[in-house]
């Protein structure tokens, strides 16, 4: 029996894929849940950061991840944070919305226990429009946000907010 070439392409495709789609769904699943702690953030390169305690709840369906809640600083700073969050193959891709209320967009890939995501901004922060975020999974409880943005002045990268989260 003779099998088209282009069947057998694709039906090893599949093979290859199905693993690579199943990995991230799990690892997806993996984060979803409810999460809180604290960390820092900078709203602008050069000021202070913020000391913040934050809030969210993360769910997870098939190569797909929502996350959204709020992040305090002080006693009167509330800002809603989320992220839409998809899966193609290894791929990542989403929208983003920080304390500006403004969306971004996501892409990047996991490496490990890491999504890296290059943010682009919807406007100009920092001098530019664009920054990295990770997504690190730690063990099974915990959960690190991190952002970080090159300095205008200087061109080193800064860690713009860091923020550590448990189950």
């Amino acid at each position: 029996m003779k099998i088209p070439l282009f069947t057998a392409v694709g039906l090893t495709l599949m093979l290859f894929l199905k693993p690579a789609l199943a990995d991230e769904a799990g690892f997806l699943k993996s984060i979803g849940g409810k999460w809180s702690g604290t960390g820092s953030v900078t709203t602008k390169i050069g000021s202070r950061p913020l000391n913040v305690t934050c809030k969210f709840d993360s769910r997870a369906r098939g190569t797909s991840l929502i996350m959204s809640g709020q992040c305090r600083g002080l006693v009167v700073i509330r800002r809603a944070i989320s992220a839409d969050i998809r899966a193609n193959g290894t791929k990542y891709s989403g929208i983003y919305m920080g304390p500006s209320g403004r969306p971004s967009r996501l892409s990047g890939s996991r490496t490990g226990n890491s999504i890296n995501f290059t943010v682009r901004w919807s406007k100009e922060i920092n001098g530019d429009l664009t920054a990295q975020m990770t997504v690190e999974k730690i063990g099974a409880k915990g959960l690190r946000l991190k952002t970080t943005d090159k300095d205008p002045k200087t061109g080193r990268l800064i860690v713009t907010s860091d923020i550590r989260l448990i189950r």
